[in-house]
């Protein structure tokens, strides 16, 4: 059986669908269980049970300081080796995401995987095209947005949960390959320009001012780690491409410029 950690996460969720539309043998795992998802807490490490689990699709636990991410993969992955997985499966982020403020917990993790012992295969995925247009902000009759002309190799989450539910279904074929799942450049002028609205730079630094002053809900660790984002776009550190997606895919990427103004279209005010 394949099992899916974080299946009520949007990644989750949508690697567990891909796989039962291909008749795959697969199951979820959230500390949130519900029908068809088993219980999995990794912040329980006790009561982590991986019995019968062939497959781990190890979908990063995020949202959290390092420290904390980095114990609940380990966690998982000491009950993967106790309970006999076979292969580990983790979502981890692009090569280019080096320069990212959470690109250490991944870094770590793959670590962790590597000295499991289990075979693995490890995704590098790039970011959202989703993420990346709901990261503009609407001002007025337009967007802005501290990426400037800086371009991000965004990557539609499906595509990636279907490029996951791939390399899950058939793990030996891909053991032991990293794969950088990055998708097509783009830019927030070009997200503005698909929805027919002007876009405008705002700096670095009124990008972090309104982070930590104008957006409640955010948790301690997250205004960085959006920043780091900002930076790293608008300096063109995660404009470059791969082939890995297509290959893997078989087929075209889902464009990421018409995901990326969609996810931008949803949250515009209405008048």
């Amino acid at each position: 059986m394949i099992l899916v950690t974080g299946a009520n996460g949007n990644l989750g969720s949508a690697v567990l669908a891909a796989l039962r539309a291909s008749g795959a043998a697969a199951a979820g795992g959230s500390r949130t269980p519900g029908e068809g998802i088993r219980h999995l807490d990794f912040d329980a490490p006790e009561g982590l049970d991986l019995t019968g689990v062939s497959t781990l699709v190890l979908v990063s636990a995020g949202y959290a300081e390092d420290d904390r991410v980095v114990a609940r993969h380990g966690a998982v992955l000491d009950a993967a080796v106790r309970d006999g997985v076979r292969h580990v499966v983790y979502t981890s982020l692009t090569t280019a995401g080096d320069h990212l403020g959470f690109a250490l917990a991944h870094r770590a993790t793959e670590r962790l995987v590597g000295a499991s012992g289990l075979p693995w295969t490890i995704l590098r995925n790039g970011l959202y095209a989703e993420l990346f247009g709901g990261l503009l902000t609407w001002a007025g009759d337009g967007l802005e947005s501290p990426f400037g002309d800086g371009a991000l190799a965004a990557v539609a989450r499906e595509d990636l949960a279907d490029a996951a539910a791939l390399v899950a279904a058939d793990p030996a074929r891909h053991a032991g390959r990293v794969l950088d799942l990055v998708g097509t450049p783009v830019t927030a002028g070009q997200v503005a320009a698909r929805l027919g609205v002007p876009h405008r730079t705002i700096g670095l630094g009124e990008y972090r001012r309104r982070l930590l002053e104008d957006t409640p809900g955010l948790l301690p660790f997250q205004p960085p780690m959006l920043a780091s984002i900002a930076t790293a776009v608008r300096h063109g550190f995660l404009d470059g491409t791969s082939p890995d997606l297509t290959d893997l895919l078989g087929r075209p990427a889902r464009d990421p410029l018409a995901t990326a103004a969609a996810a931008a279209s949803a949250v515009r005010p209405r008048a």
